[in-house]
């Protein structure tokens, strides 16, 4: 058996790791609509989830989970960008879309960039999920096919496509 932490160890609970996911995109949008820095915003949502933790049972998002989106989306941001950017129509710009719809492809994209312990097929789903819990028209469809279309690209190996097929090396940026 390998050597780990206790968190290493801990089986991840779906509940949890999706209630982060919704956390993350709230803290973005919040972020971004009253300028506030990520530090302050992850320490503000840390606090109201230890407020209203409850012993009936209720879910708790996984707060090491959020952080690592908000605060690693926050420091890639730029890169993430560039890759949201390159799945948009040619006269579409990033700040065209929605602030709501910006955080769904900031985490996403930033998720299937860096967090390659989770799935690709597992971030898209999840992300499209929670468009559709924010949009009823065609944002949903909108980052299905970026989110796949991305996920292609920075994970091919999960798609059965080799690296050199793609097109795409694994790169830092």
């Amino acid at each position: 058996m390998a050597s780990g932490t206790e968190n290493d160890m801990r089986p991840i609970d779906n509940r949890s790791r999706h209630l982060a996911r919704l956390s993350a995109v709230q803290a973005l949008y919040q972020m971004e609509l009253s300028d506030q820095k990520s530090k302050l915003v992850v320490r503000q949502f840390n606090e109201h989830w230890k407020e209203h933790a409850v012993s009936d049972g209720e879910v708790n998002a996984d707060s090491e989970f959020f952080e690592l989106i908000v605060l690693g989306v926050v420091a890639e941001q730029e890169a993430v960008d560039k890759v949201i950017s390159g799945k948009l129509g040619k006269n579409w710009k990033l700040s065209r879309l929605d602030v709501t719809l910006r955080a769904i492809m900031r985490c996403a994209s930033y998720e299937l960039m860096r967090m390659f312990d989770v799935p690709a097929i597992v971030v898209i789903d999840e992300y499209v999920g929670l468009a559709k819990d924010f949009y009823a028209g065609k944002e949903p469809n909108f980052v299905n096919a970026a989110l796949d279309k991305l996920a292609r690209e920075c994970r091919p190996g999960e798609f059965g496509i080799p690296p050199e097929i793609s097109g795409t090396e694994k790169t830092d940026g």
